[in-house]
């Protein structure tokens, strides 16, 4: 099975950008058709933030729409996610998710493997 190791996440001011990176070990991610990123305030529920899947395309939740890019490099086994003009909403901490189906899941429940997360704060 794969494991999946988060990293890119910090401290940036309100306005600033981050890219988060997901990084596949013990299998390839292009075997995995499907990659989410999630977050989770504190106090909160985990929720979708954007999904990536190799035919069907991206989507996106409508918070982060227009200023989150998901992309993936199968070549690097590396998953992104670019987060520009961000508010201090959008502090949480970050989880990719990988699954083996083609879809644009949304719900946790529609991925198999979960990275340990990164944190991302944004002061205002």
């Amino acid at each position: 099975q794969v494991q999946l190791v988060e990293s890119g996440g910090g401290l940036v001011q309100a306005g600033g950008s981050l890219r988060l990176s997901c990084t596949a070990s013990g299998r390839t991610l292009g075997s995995y058709p499907m990659l989410g990123w999630f977050r989770q305030a504190t106090g909160k529920e985990r929720e979708f933030v954007a999904a990536i899947s190799r035919i069907v395309g991206t989507r996106y939740a409508d918070s982060v729409k227009g200023r989150f890019t998901i992309s993936r490099d199968n070549a690097k086994n590396t998953a992104y996610l670019q987060m520009n003009s961000l508010k201090p909403e959008d502090t949480a901490v970050y989880y990719c998710a990988a699954a083996g189906v083609l879809q644009l899941g949304t719900s946790e429940g529609q991925y198999d493997y979960w990275g340990q997360g990164t944190q991302v704060t944004v002061s205002s």
